[in-house]
């Protein structure tokens, strides 16, 4: 889903201008640009945003791509959901049951729109995890 980059939760006015001004100007734009761990490094040199930002906002992005589930990232983020790993990893009557404690049965998703959401969860798992940094061994 195309939004604009204001719509991730944590991006300021600098990292906006700073990632508008390399040619990234909406959430998809941006999940394509920085979903390997290389090209957030690389976007780090162009922009001065940490790698470590770089990839909470492309988590946010993958997000925003489970279709029906905008309306309820704010609250699955809450509940410690934060990227398609950790939603693939739920069971899904686990997390319906969570969502309408938090919300009520009235205003909740259904069971089988979360079914929906953890299936989806394997084919949008795009993005890659940092590589390890490696230990030089000190010689003395």
């Amino acid at each position: 889903m195309y939004r604009t980059l204001e719509y991730l939760n944590g991006i300021s006015d600098s990292d906006v201008a700073r990632l508008r001004a390399v040619g990234i100007r909406h959430t998809n734009q941006l999940l394509h640009r920085a979903s390997l761990d290389i090209d957030r490094k690389r976007l780090f040199k162009k922009t001065g945003i940490t790698t470590d930002r770089l990839l909470e906002f492309v988590h946010q992005c993958t997000m925003l791509e489970v279709s029906g589930m905008d309306r309820w990232i704010p609250l699955v983020r809450r509940l410690g959901i934060n990227s398609m790993q950790d939603l693939r990893a739920q069971n899904d009557k686990a997390l319906h049951a969570k969502l309408v404690e938090a919300i009520g049965l009235a205003g909740a998703p259904g069971v089988t729109d979360v079914q929906y959401w953890i299936s989806q969860a394997t084919g949008l798992d795009i993005v890659e995890a940092p590589e390890p940094e490696r230990q030089v061994p000190v010689i003395k």
